[in-house]
């Protein structure tokens, strides 16, 4: 099979104005959902109890089924269609919203988030689709792409203050609720306004390759989430990593082996896809695990209220949003690798320059590093997404976004995990030194793998 696969597909026709707006809206709640809720967890607590290990899969189941579950989400928008399938995943959404704001108990908020987290990882991928179906030409989707990370900055920018706020005045359950008109929004606009992305339709959905990402991603996420309690060092936690390797590995066999492969191998090939899907994982991995460990320090060490915390995060969310912008701007005239070079030094020196943080000093301090970070990973993320989705085949196109959001939510599950870690037991300088450090492998992995404006010749082989 050659690059005539990027022909697979109908043309879309010129996008409806409300096209875009449409498909950010559902990727906006996903997002939202991922950082509002933290600043809430105190309330939550006491309203339902459960004790903090509840609490904790409030947070980490909803990332659990959404790591888990992209690679497959990608593939059924890919056989049926990515707009049937997002219309799908905005439905499931606001079921489970409304099950988490009408839960009676923790128990039930945890498998109405597991639910929601499922419902995201239909989103992502086919939100990214259906940008690729709407705009044919490089330059406008790269454009698009820039937009989609925008929304995504507001909404992680704006979600500890919502959260906060929310929870504040009125009740957590509003946390949730809010995401019923959005979604009811998102999808009417995206039945009316977005072209649909013709599935290619084809029998052998690769059950067995479904089956063990799931349990791969599955153990991997659980072994790192209970490590925080477990410690690194147990026969338990160190069991799970290596039944996770053992798992990636039996999932590669299984994929070489496959007539129709979830994931084809040969896309990894490509250097531009495989450096994109990399840099994706680190600049998670670096940028969320910050946030995890500055949440805390503003919490904890300098005894700052949720919404205060929120409001000290500002700076960090608001260049996000900005440079998600901007990014595909110079990524439309440029090319993706200066993109992403510049967002990844910008980043790494942003975190560098939070290992000042302590208690003492002076809040205005630490404003330039946190906006130094939250720009560079921003700056740096839409590039790498349009660098994956660029490389891989057409009627690829949400296996491609599968892959590259799967490498993200690891990231920030690791991330979460190990700087987490090392800056309970290490200090916070050291665990916003090894967050920089993620940023510079990335800016190395740039130099050296990704081809020069990040624009192939040809596509990869698949087969």
């Amino acid at each position: 099979m050659s690059s005539d696969l990027t022909d697979v597909n109908v043309r879309a026709p010129a996008p409806s104005r409300l096209a875009l707006p449409a498909i950010c809206l559902g990727y906006f709640m996903v997002i939202l959902d991922a950082t509002a809720v933290n600043l809430s967890l105190p309330a939550l607590g006491r309203d339902l109890g459960g004790g903090v290990g509840a609490l904790q899969w409030v947070v980490d189941g909803y990332t659990l089924t959404f790591a888990a579950l992209l690679l497959t989400a990608g593939s059924l928008g890919d056989r049926y269609g990515a707009r049937r399938v997002f219309c799908g995943g905005l439905a499931l959404f606001l079921v489970a919203s409304a099950a988490c704001g009408l839960a009676p108990g923790a128990a039930t908020l945890v498998v109405a988030r597991l639910v929601q987290g499922a419902a995201a990882a239909v989103l992502v991928p086919c939100s990214l689709a259906l940008v690729r179906a709407a705009y044919e030409d490089p330059g406008a989707r790269a454009r698009a792409v820039g937009v989609w990370g925008g929304v995504a900055g507001v909404a992680a920018a704006s979600g500890p203050v919502i959260g906060g706020v929310l929870t504040q005045v009125v009740s957590w359950r509003l946390v949730f609720f809010v995401n019923v008109p959005i979604g009811l929004a998102a999808l009417l606009l995206t039945r009316r306004h977005v072209p649909a992305a013709d599935g290619h339709g084809r029998p052998g959905f690769d059950l067995p390759a479904q089956a063990t990402v799931i349990a791969a991603l599955g153990v991997l996420t659980f072994a790192l989430i209970e490590a925080r309690t477990e410690g690194w060092t147990s026969p338990f936690i160190l069991g799970g990593f290596v039944a996770a390797a053992l798992l990636i590995a039996v999932f590669i066999v299984v994929e070489r082996r496959a007539a129709a492969p979830m994931l084809p191998l040969g896309m990894f090939r490509d250097r531009a896809f495989a450096g994109g899907s990399a840099i994706g994982l680190l600049i998670n991995l670096g940028f969320y695990g910050q946030l995890f460990v500055i949440s805390l320090y503003f919490q904890n060490s300098r005894h700052m209220s949720p919404v205060t915390a929120g409001l000290a995060l500002l700076p960090e969310g608001l260049l996000v949003s900005l440079a998600s912008l901007l990014s595909g701007r110079v990524t439309s005239r440029t090319g993706a690798r200066p993109t992403m070079l510049a967002g990844l030094c910008a980043g790494a020196a942003g975190l560098f320059g939070l290992m000042i943080a302590d208690p003492h000093v002076s809040y205005l301090v630490l404003v330039v590093p946190l906006m130094a970070a939250g720009f560079g990973m921003a700056f740096t993320m839409p590039a790498a997404t349009t660098t994956v989705v660029e490389a891989a085949p057409a009627d690829r196109a949400g296996v491609a976004s599968g892959a590259i959001n799967t490498g993200r939510q690891v990231g920030s599950t690791i991330g979460v995990a190990l700087i987490g870690t090392l800056a309970g037991s290490a200090g916070l300088a050291t665990a916003m030194a090894v967050a920089g450090a993620a940023f510079l492998v990335g800016a190395a992995v740039t130099v050296v793998v990704i081809p020069g404006r990040g624009v192939h010749a040809a596509k990869p082989q698949v087969e």
